[in-house]
Formats: structure tokens, sequence, C-alpha cells
């Protein structure tokens, strides 16, 4: 953490820092100040200070492992901005692809910036030929959609070769545009192949949430015509799934990123991440919740079985929020909109009746469970028409967006290769015993 820091004097004109921790070594008695910098103490510090102790933090649950100007996230009181700018107001007025811009550069662009960044998305969503014949094809059948996702944006590092070159700008600035553009193209590739459909080229004249259904749900039509309502939610959804801080992926992307790998390589690591049930399969899991509950009149008992240990209240709660997700609220009004058309989801009222009793329950409310943004995109992602399976696929297409983000930035920063600590709690040294001597 390399900004200054703000002193005071005494009236015997001793410095002090303004914002500090002061802690004493019990085993030699000396003491030490450390500043505290953006609401951080550098552990290098710490280290000069108590120099072979490290800090023993399982999952960085309570370590700050980069600098970031990309989002900023209270926990406490619910806040998420992009850049600055509130996620409730980006929900409402902007784009996705403007999103993705604002995200990447810093600033949201002119009408002059954006036109030229949306067409270079747009023409940008072909895969190359072989990627769809000899690779995505040759997965077995039932092969999983998120399986072939990760593995097909792996491939995609020996089809431009050129990604290698990290730090040349023009180089880095194709890759990005390659791979925002290209993940919907993917993803819609997968799940039409683990159903047995052919695939659907992009349409270029459609926008980006409308060419990814078309690509979807085409079947022989001259051009699909998707409902504007159910585009703009996704859309939304899109928006709101585009970072969120130093999550498992995008934690895995700077991770992979500080050994210089290719953008195709570290996406593919941190859709790998994402793959995991913990963290991709979140609104998957409130999906098969819901539909065990079965309905609305067994949503009391569930919630007392919750209470006494016999399972768990999936979409509740968050590693960092701790008072109600920003995104619930957009999502839940989102919902709405997407039933309209669609029709109710027959499983919205056991989520409403859920949602209604456990914000009304002391043991829900001291333990700070709220709704989180899983609780419902799963209803949405299922009326429109997506399959579980989909479910981390639509994650990774808008999340794209960030980690690339967060890779560009890690970079910018010259940041060391990732290389954490451990406290071995392994054997003493001790010798090789003969394997016939063995006990």
């Amino acid at each position: 953490m390399a900004q200054p820091v703000p002193c005071i004097v005494d009236e015997e004109g001793l410095e002090s820092v303004a914002e500090s921790i002061t802690i004493t070594d019990n085993r030699t008695g000396e003491t030490f100040e450390l500043p505290i910098v953006n609401g951080g103490v550098a552990a290098n510090e710490w280290s000069k200070a108590v120099p072979g102790v490290w800090f023993y933090d399982p999952a960085f649950m309570y370590t700050a492992a980069c600098e970031s100007s990309i989002t900023y996230l209270d926990g406490e009181a619910g806040v998420l901005r992009y850049r600055g700018y509130p996620i409730e107001q980006l929900a409402e007025k902007s784009s996705y692809l403007e999103v993705a811009y604002l995200l990447l550069n810093g600033e949201l662009p002119t009408a002059e910036q954006y036109d030229v960044w949306r067409h270079d998305v747009t023409y940008h969503t072909f895969i190359h030929e072989n990627v769809r014949k000899r690779f995505l094809e040759g997965f077995h059948y039932d092969a999983h959609p998120m399986g072939m996702l990760v593995s097909a944006v792996a491939a995609l590092s020996t089809f431009y070769l050129d990604a290698k070159d990290i730090f040349d700008p023009e180089s880095r600035s194709k890759q990005i545009i390659r791979l925002i553009a290209k993940m919907p193209t993917l993803a819609a590739a997968a799940h039409r192949f683990s159903v047995g459909m052919p695939f659907v080229y992009p349409d270029n004249t459609l926008d980006f949430a409308s060419n990814f259904l078309s690509m979807m749900w085409k079947v022989a039509e001259p051009r699909f015509e998707p409902d504007p309502v159910l585009t703009r939610a996704l859309d939304v959804l899109f928006i709101l799934h585009a970072d969120h801080e130093q999550n498992c992926s995008t934690t895995a992307m700077r991770v992979v990123g500080s050994s210089h790998a290719d953008p195709y390589s570290a996406t593919a690591a941190a859709a790998a991440a994402l793959y995991g049930p913990r963290h991709g399969g979140a609104n998957e899991a409130v999906i098969k919740m819901l539909t065990e509950i079965g309905s609305i009149d067994n949503v009391p008992a569930f919630v007392e079985s919750v209470k006494s240990g016999g399972g768990r209240l999936q979409g509740f709660g968050h590693r960092v929020y701790k008072s109600y997700d920003p995104r619930a609220t957009i999502i839940k009004r989102t919902a709405d909109e997407v039933f309209s058309v669609t029709g109710k989801n027959p499983l919205l009222d056991i989520a409403l009746k859920l949602e209604e009793i456990a914000l009304s329950d002391d043991y829900f409310i001291s333990r700070r469970l709220y709704p989180n943004v899983d609780f419902y995109s799963g209803l949405i992602y299922q009326a429109m028409g997506f399959p579980l399976e989909m479910f981390p696929v639509l994650f990774a297409i808008p999340r794209t967006a960030g980690w690339l983000t967060h890779w560009q930035e890690m970079l910018d920063q010259d940041s060391k290769i990732a290389r954490p600590r451990q406290l071995y709690i392994g054997d003493d040294a001790r010798d090789y015993v003969p394997v016939e001597a063995r006990g």
C-alpha cells in the first residue's frame, strides 16, 4: 500500500500515525505502530514487526489480497457500485455492453466510443469452424454445458497465438473483445450440442442479449425475434452478474493471471472455479430446494427443519452481505416483468412464502440471513426456458467482463505472482527407512 500515511505531532514534537494499530510482541515486550491505509494494514509491515509469524486465514475471509478500483461492496450497508456507479442506476438505465465498457475502462463511454465498442464486440461473435466441428462436437453426447465451456475457452488460446502478448495494448484489447463476444456463442453451442440440436450462427443484426437468445432457441424461422421484455431482463441479469469484487472465480482469474498466462487460460480457470456448486451452482440449489418443498403448505415445516439443523435455506445469506443483497431487490422486480410474459413460475409462490416467513423470524434475522441474488435468478432462468445445467454458463457469460477487468488491472499493477504462505503442521525431520524394515 504505497500511499503516504498521515501523521500528527504531539506537544513534545513526536510524530505518530493518524490512523494506526499498536501491537506488542509479548515475547520481547517490543511495541510497534502499524499504519492503517484504505482500511487495511500492510502484511509486509506486520512481517517487519513480527518476523516469522504469519496470519492464518483459511479461505481469505479476513485478508485483502489486492488493491482494486473496480467494484465497491459494503456488505453491512448492502451497497454495490461499479466504478462508483450504484448498481441500481446501472440496472435501470444502462446495458450490459455499456457496463462492460465501464468496468474495463473506468468511465462510461461517449456515444461515439460506445458505437465503436458495440460494433467490435458484435463482429467478433463468430467462432473458428474448427472449434465447433473438431472440438465441441468431439464431446460425449451428454457432456455438461459448463464443462464444455471451460474446455472451449481454454482451447481458444491455441487459436489465437498473439494472446500471449499480454503487455501489448493492441493484442490485449483484441483478446478482451474476442472473449466477451465469443462467450455467448460458445455457451449457446454447448447447450445446442447437449440437447442434440444444430449449431446456430450469430446474427450480428441483433443486440448482445437478443443474439444469445437467438443462438439458444432458433429452430427453423428465418430470423429469431425475441420478446423485448425477456431480452431486457436477461440484459439486467448480465449487469447484476458482471462483477462482484474478489469472489472465488475472480480470485482464480487473478492468481492464474499473475503467472502471466494468456487471458483464455486464465478465464478458463475462473470459469472452472465458477463450475463448482458452491459458487456458480447457488441458484440451481434454490430451484432444487423449492422443488423439494413442493407446496406452500410445506414451507413452515421446512423452515422449522432448517432451524433445527435439518437442512439449509438456499439463496439466503452471503459471505459478504450482512443485510439485503441490493441485487436481490432488482432481480425480484425483474422476475415480475418476466412472469408477465412467460406466466408465473409455479415455484414462485413457494419462494415468496419462504421469504415472508424467514424475514419475520428472529432465527434468520438475528443471523442476518436475507435473500441474495441467487434466490430469484434461477426462477427467472427457468421461466425463460433455460435448463438447470445452463445456470452456471449463464453466470459465466456476463462475469467474463469482470474477470478480464481484474486481469487487466492486475497486470497494470505489475502484481507479483501469487504465492501464499502456510502454517506447517506435518512431521518433524525424520530419516528414510528401507521398505523391508518398515513395521
